[in-house]
């Protein structure tokens, strides 16, 4: 099929050969692929019904689900001694977004997705955190349902070997630390407080001020709302864990 190019798309035409190679996997129907790899941004168009379901957002959908469900059993086989706790939050470091883009960057799955010109703007590019990570959720569901649990299987165990067998313990979250250190002093949670929301879309910057009762606050920024909080808490950690002078 052959895609024309116009003023309002963006589209890749790179031989897929390369990242089939990084799949590990031999596609029986390429149209998996091709549908995983082209944004709903450019099947949007005048022409798609409003409404219609996405094959991009349904293999994602099954991707997320593939992912968590081969997570979950190779961390239950790794760690027999773990408990449900220990394990979920291994379980979310491995299937975050940051996780899934670290992966897609790995594969440089940025240089074969399919986007609308105005998406690709808007999100500052092929690195986008939350384009990758779809788009790699949704190759892992191409992958399924071209060959099944098996090969879906291999190319997860492959990708996620060094962070998935990691024998440490995964590091709690700064956010969660920090409200189970106030709930152990007896204080009430963390209070988190937006002081600034700038910045254009593609680039935006947050600031972040986190109070925790009978102590000074903490301020830090970063690119979302969730990571200037996480650093914040971070920061604040780090004053409370400091030995008080007698």
């Amino acid at each position: 099929m052959t895609t024309a190019r116009n003023s309002t798309t963006s589209v890749k035409t790179a031989d897929t050969s390369k990242l089939v190679a990084c799949l590990k996997h031999n596609f029986a129907n390429p149209e998996l692929l091709n549908a995983a790899l082209t944004h709903p941004s450019l099947t949007g168009s005048k022409n798609h019904k409003k409404g219609d379901a996405s094959p991009y957002e349904r293999l994602e959908f099954l991707g997320d689900r593939v992912l968590g469900l081969v997570i979950a059993d190779w961390l239950y086989a790794l760690f027999p001694g773990s408990r449900e706790g220990d394990l979920a939050k291994r379980h979310a470091s491995l299937v975050n977004r940051d996780a899934l883009r670290a992966i897609a960057l790995e594969i440089g799955l940025e240089r074969y997705l399919r986007l609308a010109h105005g998406e690709e703007v808007a999100s500052s590019g092929r690195k986008n955190l939350a384009t990758l990570s779809d788009a790699l959720e949704a190759v892992i569901g191409a992958i399924f349902l071209d060959g099944g649990l098996e090969p879906a299987k291999n190319f997860i165990q492959h990708y996620w070997k060094n962070e998935a067998t990691k024998a440490e313990a995964t590091p709690v979250d700064p956010k969660t630390a920090l409200q189970e250190w106030a709930q152990g002093h007896g204080l009430p949670l963390p209070s988190y407080k937006t002081l600034e929301n700038s910045g254009p879309a593609h680039a935006p910057k947050f600031v972040i001020e986190v109070t925790v009762k009978g102590h000074l606050p903490a301020i830090a920024e970063g690119p979302s709302k969730r990571a200037a909080e996480k650093s914040a808490a971070e920061a604040i950690l780090k004053h409370l864990s400091k030995p008080t002078k007698s």
